[in-house]
Formats: structure tokens, sequence, C-alpha cells
């Protein structure tokens, strides 16, 4: 596998952009009825699936044939306006990027229908000013808007779809009934068994399911979707979304080789590394740090590829490009590797943020408080610049790292009392949010963090307890199992700290020389 997946990450130098008229994206089973000539409806369904696969460059592309069939085609401009919007649960939007789709809808006339106005008319309310601070009111009026076209055109099946994603795209992070996605889901689940081929039903059910409660009821939509569009890199990728929420590294594995491979072969590096970015979660989950390490080698590569600190670059490639290496020295425990990491600058705070954050955790578990002081130091400069973006999600979340990041710095300092309550409040904290659709998961939970506090801090009840209740959002996480046995162990409870190496032997089949944990999880099971 390993060569597998250093054969499937290598660039081989220059890629051609894939055509994407040749390619299997599920269109076939898309019906978008449209006033314009005859010639532009496969061409159109066509966009239509690439944008429910989340294609978005490609999806302008075959909006633009449409209008160079028909120019007076007004309709495909809502399109390729939906295309600018993006992925819609990728964060705050800024200036620029809402320029363009606002400059797009100048272009369209009148509308050849009242029923392509309304679409029209309900996708302006995403662009109907610039400013990014603004995002959560134009996102509540497109999803009134959308509503208003379902009431007018209740058989248009696209439009509940659509519908049910902008109902989702307004969920909080903070609201823990999931009020949101299960008001998506519920439009979306009896569409999906009247027609179990179609790529949006397949793909918008796993989002709204993308939550450790939920999860499960996704699976189905999940081994189905890479199916639906074969060849469109996001939709090998997303099944992952529900297989990390239940801890299926394998599958994960696999249906990532698959989309890293068609991003690359399509020549988007923003698509390949955020497949990379679960790829190596999942490898790392399971001990294969030799292929992790493949996919470390192949982030740096592509890194090169993806201005992260240009407006508007693609935030899962930059994400990523912070986010793997990361992963990669915590995962395994090299602390001193992680107070090591280079300084990722990037447009969006919350990206940089994660390499001080593993910085600080790095330096604070290796002896270094005094570097430890100058990341938290970046960390608050940086929250300052989410709370200038009036990005709630992500102000939050560095909030979260901040406290978090004190907290080891008290550890460090001899401080643990103060440490362990700091880091309970943290975990508190991070309990009340969800995590964003961009990443597998937070680069540590700080529930776990916790706990490896509270058993340095000759606490191992508390400590169990704490990596159990992290297992419960994160199941089958590599580190939290294996303190969870180490913390069983020292309680004196056998069966259990047996039942947790031997989940730990079972997950990392063959890895046994990768980790200690595993070398002392086959010692202790073979007593």
């Amino acid at each position: 596998m390993a060569l597998l997946c250093a054969a499937t990450l290598s660039s081989g130098g220059a890629v051609a952009q894939t055509d994407t008229e040749q390619l299997d994206v599920g269109s076939d089973h898309i019906e978008f009825p449209i006033s314009c000539v005859d010639a532009s409806s496969e061409t159109f369904n066509r966009g239509v699936a690439l944008l429910h696969s989340f294609w978005f460059a490609d999806a302008i592309n075959t909006f633009n044939q449409v209008l160079a069939k028909d120019p007076d085609c007004d309709i495909a401009y809502w399109g390729i306006a939906l295309a600018h919007w993006g992925n819609p649960f990728a964060g705050q939007r800024n200036a620029q990027q809402l320029a363009r789709g606002s400059s797009t809808l100048e272009q369209a006339g009148q509308a050849g229908s009242a029923r392509e106005q309304a679409y029209l008319n309900a996708v302006s309310a995403l662009f109907s000013d610039h400013n990014p601070g603004n995002q959560r009111n134009r996102t509540l009026a497109y999803e009134e808007a959308m509503a208003n076209l379902v009431a007018d055109y209740p058989d248009d099946m696209e439009a509940k779809i659509f519908y049910a994603l902008s109902v989702n795209q307004n969920a909080s992070a903070n609201d823990q009934s999931y009020s949101k996605q299960l008001q998506a889901a519920a439009i979306l689940e009896p569409l999906f068994e009247q027609h179990p081929e179609h790529p949006g039903l397949a793909h918008y059910i796993i989002h709204a399911y993308d939550h450790p409660p939920l999860a499960e009821r996704a699976l189905t939509a999940a081994e189905r979707y890479a199916s639906l569009a074969p060849d469109a890199p996001h939709a090998l990728h997303m099944p992952s979304h529900t297989f990390t929420r239940v801890g299926r590294w394998q599958a994960s594995v696999d249906t990532n080789l698959r989309s890293a491979a068609a991003a690359q072969n399509d020549g988007d590096p923003g698509s390949e590394l955020h497949a990379l970015d679960y790829l190596a979660y999942a490898y790392l989950q399971m001990a294969r740090d030799t292929e992790a390490a493949v996919v470390v080698a192949r982030a740096n590569e592509l890194r090169a590829e993806v201005d992260i600190t240009a407006v508007g670059a693609t935030q899962a490639g930059a994400f990523a490009i912070a986010a793997i290496p990361a992963r990669y020295a915590l995962e395994r425990e090299q602390w001193e590797q992680a107070a090591g990491l280079d300084i990722v600058p990037a447009e969006t705070p919350h990206t940089q943020a994660m390499t001080h954050f593993a910085r600080v955790i790095g330096a604070a578990r290796s002896g270094q408080p005094e570097q430890a002081t100058e990341d938290i130091a970046m960390l608050e400069e940086l929250h300052k610049r989410a709370q200038a973006r009036q990005d709630s999600y992500w102000q939050e979340q560095i909030a979260i790292q901040l406290q978090a990041a004190r907290a080891w710095l008290h550890f460090a300092s001899d401080e643990p009392v103060d440490a362990i309550h700091l880091m309970a409040a943290a975990a508190d904290r991070e309990d009340n949010t969800d995590k964003a659709a961009v990443t597998p998961g937070p680069l540590v939970p700080t529930r776990e963090m916790l706990a490896d506090m509270l058993m340095a801090h000759d606490d191992p009840e508390q400590a169990l307890a704490a990596y159990q209740a992290t297992l419960r959002r994160e199941p089958n996480r590599f580190r939290a199992i294996a303190g969870a046995a180490k913390a069983a162990e020292v309680i004196g409870n056998k069966q259990l700290a047996t039942d947790y190496y031997q989940q730990l032997l079972d997950m990392a089949e063959g890895q046994m020389h990768n980790r200690p944990d595993l070398q002392r999880a086959r010692e202790f099971v073979g007593n």
C-alpha cells in the first residue's frame, strides 16, 4: 500500500486539465428544465451536475458553453454565480469573491421564464453586498428566497435540493440539536429514496449528517456517492467525511486516494490537498506513518502551486498545507518536530493559527515554554484578525486554541492545577461547537489533551473518563484509545485495558514497530 500511495501521489510533472465532457459526473440523472434552445439542455444539466459535486471551475466553463449556444439563456448566469459562491460550507467569502458573483449577475437580463427568474433572484441574495461581515444576513435571505421558489414550484426537484443545501448552510455550529441539518435531511432523504442515482442528493445527505451523533445515518449515501459521479474529485472525497466520523479508516484511505488522483489529473491542487488532509488523518489513526509521510511530501510539493497568502486562495488547499505536517507531528507525539514546524502564513487567520497552536503543544511538551510564549502571542494577534473579519466561527475556534495553548504553558511551567482548569474549560467550549467541513477534525481534540494532562498529573480515573468522552465524539482515534488503555491499566482494570489495547492492535494491524503504544499493546495482550 505504501508503494501504491507513493505512485498515486507522485506529481510526475505537469498534468493537463481534464476534459469534463468526457467524464461521468452523474448528469444523466439531472433534469433541470430550461427555456433555452434545445441544444443547451444536456450541457446545462451537466453544469448542474458539476455544481452538485462542487466542481466549480468546470461548472463555470460548462455554463459558458450554454451561453455560447444560446446567448439569451440567462439562467446560465445563475449557475455561474452559484459556482462563484462555491462550497457553501467553506466559511466567509471575501469582497473579491463577492464581487465576482455580483458581476456575473449584472450580465443577466430577463430570464426566459418566471421560474428561471426566481432562481436568478434567489442567488442574487448571496451577492447583495460586498461586506464579508454581512454573510449571515445574505445566506438567510438566500434560504428564504429558495423556500419561496419551492413553494411556487412544488414539482421542481432541483429547487428542493438546492433549498435543502441552503438550509444546511445556515446551520449553527453551536446548535447541538442539529435542527437545520435535520430539516435539510428531511427534504433530501425521501427524494433520495425515489432517485437513488442523483449525485446531489447523496452529497448533501452526507453534509447534513456530518456530525458525530448523526453520522451513521449517512452511511448509505456515503457508500453510494462515489459511484454516482465517479470522475468528480469531490464526489470521490466526500464519502470520507462520513467514514471519518464513524472511524472507518481504510474506507477513508481508499476513497481519498481515488480523489487525490482525480484532482491531480484535473490539475486541481486545492481539491487534491483537501483529499490529502483526510488521507493523512486516516493513515495516522492506523499508525501507517510511512504512508502518512508520503502524503506530507506530496503536500509540500503542492505548496508551491497554491498561493495561500493570496486573497481568495482555495481555503481547503491552504488549510491542508498547514494542517498535514502539524497532524503528522502531533499524532506521532513528535513534540520537538511539532515545536519546529515552519510557520505557514495564510490569508485566513485560522489557517495560520493551526501552525502556531501545534508549535505551542510541541514546545510545551518538549520543555520549551519560552517558545510557547512567542507562539501564544501570535495566536492572540490572529484572534484579533479573526475578530476584525467578523468571522464568528473561526474566531471561536482560535479562542479555544488560545485557551488550550495557555493551559499547556501553565503545565510546562509546573502549574498543573491551573493548566487542568484552563484545559477543562477549553474542552467544554469545544464540545459546544462542531467541526468545519474543511477538516477531518481538530488537530488534537481538546478533551484528549485534558486527558493527557490528567494522566501526567496522576489522575488516571479522570483521564480515562476524558479519553472515553473523546472517543464518543471521535470514534477510533488512535491516541484516545491508547490513552484509555494506559489509564485502565494504571487503574488496574485489566479487562478494559485489554479491550482497548486489542482495539489498537486491530486498527493498526501490521504496524507494531511504528509506535511505542503498539509495542505496549502487544506485550499487555500477550500476558
